[in-house]
């Protein structure tokens, strides 16, 4: 194979995705069965050389009259003007190789993608130009490239000849270095490449070409056959292991030692959306950082068979087995599948889902902020959305906290995954366990007959926002913590431990540092947790978003498209209200307004409820008295506008009967 050859004069880009049949033999047993020996097969051998001499071009057609003829081999002299297109169209005219001297290698190489052959001047081809320049018996001027070698010093004793050696390291110097001995031009001879001796012919000067020996230009052109060779069977070779690889169910990828992609099959590509082109020769983990347990087994030397392992948005099973040559370790490879019960266990959770409505519905956008404390919140808030750590965010109770938790998970690349949502303190500590981590058939009196998945499994892919972690036992957060670190849970009632893919999300309203002081929450799970956090600010610490919350929700509470005016006064009370509730309370503020004021806020409505606020009155009100008043008021007030008992009682779903009973109560 010529990529284990020692390879010289080559240059350019070869694209190697198969095997090498020495080194990866072991790599899948068919392959070398299949391509054993496909020397015989007929192929393009079409060579094109770029000769830089007359002489050069007659040397080899002296040697290779056949193929000339039968243009497997297209020779164009060197032309300086346009060196740099002369590969090119070689290249179009369908040759594989293209074999180049000095200048014209040096272009073909930067402009073309096939392999280019270097045609090297030799000492021995110096040397003997050098001997046909004496017969001139001038001073010999020897013009060649700088990367050229040549020591003169070492062969000048056997020379006997006095030279001066001009090098020149760009095309354009060559000219100057021939002019300069013009003048002289009775005296001299020039000695050089084909541009050179062109130049000295235009200005009548002597000159003689330095030519390639024929063994030279035998080698070279044998090696560029070789190399045809080849590279068609480097093609053949991709081909047969590309169709053995794509007519697999599994997804195929093996690295090398270093880690850089090998091999990528067509079933890889659609799993992991990604074109072969993109991946191949690049490092596994620069492309594919999920896929680090494929490194794992390189690095650890410890094989894996049928593990499952959570993607982006799928699972798969892989194995992951090691490469051996003659005892050392090559490279691994993987072959892995989705998971065809786990993709229809998805499909059952997300009708589950969907059913129970488990999304998240805010994003970002709909937050309103015009306060630079709170615009700074959402920055922060929108830069730890887009990461994947665990993170609480602290707030006192209505400031957003869960829209806020939401909008973090539609900014991530779990959008489209299920959003669950539980508040810890308003369930009790035995059936949070139950609804957090589900419960098996019979686990315990009262359990359904068919088990009940958990809130982490529900959210599995997803988020789970835990609002009001402060809340739970120190039991319970062993076990949330377990969850944490071990990334799997057990249903109650069960004995095997499912496997999760979730990120959490927790909310408190007080800070759980002075929780870990008192002792009531465990400093472990608080360093888990607290990977990430956002402080939300209370109403009264935004004011500047007051007027324009205020403004939103009497939009979207009230049925018409009115634009409410408020006065000025009520306006600096709103402003100047401490909002204990926040948000929440403001919300319920603007619900007030529509429901007992037609146009404007009542003043006397915000005084009721800042008095009430300043006697600190605390009295559990009716809910019965509440919806009594509230449907008095709703009947009072569409009876005022003309609507008739028969309208109003179809309209609130109530016969004229219970219509008279709620008036005459």
């Amino acid at each position: 194979m010529y990529n284990n050859m020692s390879i010289p004069y080559v240059k350019g880009n070869i694209t190697l995705q198969g095997f090498d049949k020495d080194r990866h033999s072991n790599y899948f047993y068919p392959f070398n069965s299949l391509v054993a020996d496909i020397r015989g097969i007929t192929m393009n051998e079409k060579i094109g050389i770029i000769a830089s001499d007359i002489e050069l071009k007659e040397s080899i057609v002296a040697l290779f009259e056949e193929d000339v003829k039968n243009d497997k081999i297209i020779i164009d002299l060197l032309d300086a003007e346009h060196m740099e297109m002369q590969a090119k169209i070689l290249e179009k005219k369908g040759v594989k190789v293209v074999i180049a001297r000095s200048g014209g290698y040096k272009y073909a190489s930067s402009t073309v993608s096939i392999p280019v052959v270097h045609l090297k001047i030799t000492t021995i081809d110096i040397l003997k130009a050098m001997k046909r320049a004496r017969k001139y018996d001038k001073q010999i001027i020897l013009i060649i490239w700088d990367e050229i070698y040549f020591d003169y010093d070492e062969w000048k004793d056997m020379i006997h000849t006095k030279i001066i050696l001009e090098r020149f390291k760009e095309r354009d110097e060559i000219e100057g270095k021939v002019e300069k001995y013009i003048d002289k031009k009775d005296n001299v001879v020039i000695v050089g490449s084909g541009i050179a001796c062109s130049v000295a012919r235009e200005n009548g000067m002597d000159h003689v070409f330095i030519n390639a020996s024929k063994e030279s230009i035998y080698a070279t052109i044998s090696y560029a056959k070789e190399l045809i060779n080849n590279l068609y069977e480097e093609k053949y070779k991709r081909e047969v292991l590309k169709n053995i690889l794509d007519g697999v169910h599994d997804a195929v990828i093996a690295i090398d030692d270093n880690g850089e992609i090998i091999l990528y099959n067509e079933r890889a590509k659609e799993l992991l959306k990604k074109d072969t082109g993109e991946v191949i020769h690049k490092n596994l983990l620069d492309v594919f950082p999920k896929l680090d347990f494929i490194m794992e087994v390189l690095k650890n030397r410890m094989e894996i068979y049928n593990e499952i392992k959570f993607l982006n948005d799928f699972v798969i099973a892989a194995n992951v087995s090691i490469i051996h040559v003659d005892g050392n370790i090559q490279g691994v490879l993987c072959s892995f599948q989705d998971i065809t019960k786990l993709q229809k266990l998805e499909e059952k959770i997300r009708y589950k889902l969907n059913k129970k409505g488990l999304y998240a519905k805010y994003k970002f956008e709909d937050i309103i902020a015009y306060d630079p404390f709170m615009k700074a919140t959402l920055e922060k808030s929108k830069k730890i959305g887009e990461n994947d750590c665990t993170v609480i965010i602290y707030g006192e109770s209505g400031t957003g906290k869960e829209m806020i938790a939401q909008s973090m998970h539609n900014i991530s690349e779990r959008k489209n995954a299920p959003f669950v949502g539980i508040n810890c303190a308003a369930i009790s500590e035995s059936l949070l366990e139950s609804e957090l981590f589900g419960y098996e058939e019979g686990a315990f009196t009262g359990a359904s007959k068919s088990g009940k998945l958990g809130l982490f499994e529900l959210a599995h892919g997803g988020t789970l926002l835990l609002d009001e972690i402060n809340s739970i036992s120190r039991n319970l957060q062993a076990k949330l913590l377990r969850v944490l670190e071990e990334k799997e849970i057990m249903r109650i009632g069960s004995d095997h431990v499912i496997p999760l893919n979730v990120r959490i999300i927790a909310a408190a309203n007080e800070e759980l540092k002075r929780k870990v002081e008192d002792g009531s929450f465990r400093s472990d799970l608080f360093y888990r947790l607290s990977i990430l956090e956002v402080n939300i600010p209370p109403l009264r610490e935004r004011r500047e978003d007051i007027l324009p919350l205020f403004n939103y929700y009497l939009k979207e509470l009230s049925s018409d498209t009115i634009n409410y005016i408020i006065n000025k006064k009520i306006e600096e009370k709103l402003i100047h209200y401490n909002w204990p509730g926040n948000v929440r309370e403001l919300r319920n503020i603007a619900q007030r307004y529509l429901l007992f004021n037609e146009i404007n806020l009542d003043e006397t409505e915000i005084k009721k409820h800042e008095n009430a606020k300043k006697n600190n009155l605390d009295k559990r009100i009716d809910l019965k008295e509440i919806n009594k008043f509230v449907e008095e008021k709703v009947i009072d007030m569409l009876l005022k506008q003309g609507m008739t008992k028969t309208e109003i009682a179809k309209m609130l779903g109530l016969s004229r009967t219970g219509l008279w009973k709620k008036l005459n109560k």
